[in-house]
């Protein structure tokens, strides 16, 4: 991991470059575990198993495995939208947490990729 003091900033602001992985979870609205919401079960799980960060976007429109559109309309509203949600952390934290996933989604799509995370962060009382 590399550290850098911003440049031009006043306050006192570091920036650190590391290599990441992104995970992108595909799922349904309608998907549950445990009763619970499956998007607000997994976001929970990430959090106590301690993973950086975890964003959760619900799609306007889309389609996946069985090719059926779902979108909101005045005369259907859909109660399926797509989700996704997006994790990124170390590659051995999405390793420990993958068999987790496993456990947990039905059906889905998940993809990962190897990023570059840039973070800043400034603290005014530095």
């Amino acid at each position: 991991m590399k550290t850098d003091r911003v440049e031009g900033c006043e306050e006192n602001c570091m920036k650190s470059e590391s290599t990441a992985i992104l995970l992108r979870i595909f799922i349904g609205e309608s998907d549950h575990y445990k009763g619970k919401p499956l998007y607000m079960y997994i976001v929970e799980m990430l959090k106590a198993e301690g993973i950086a960060g975890a964003t959760v976007f619900r799609g306007i429109a889309g389609f996946g495995k069985h090719s059926r559109i779902h979108t909101p309309s005045i005369l259907r509203l859909s109660t399926d939208m797509p989700i996704l949600i997006e994790v990124s952390d170390l590659e051995e934290n999405i390793e420990r947490i993958r068999p987790k996933l496993d456990e947990v989604i039905n059906q889905g799509l998940i993809t990962e990729e190897k990023v570059k995370i840039v973070f800043y962060d400034c603290d005014k009382n530095k």
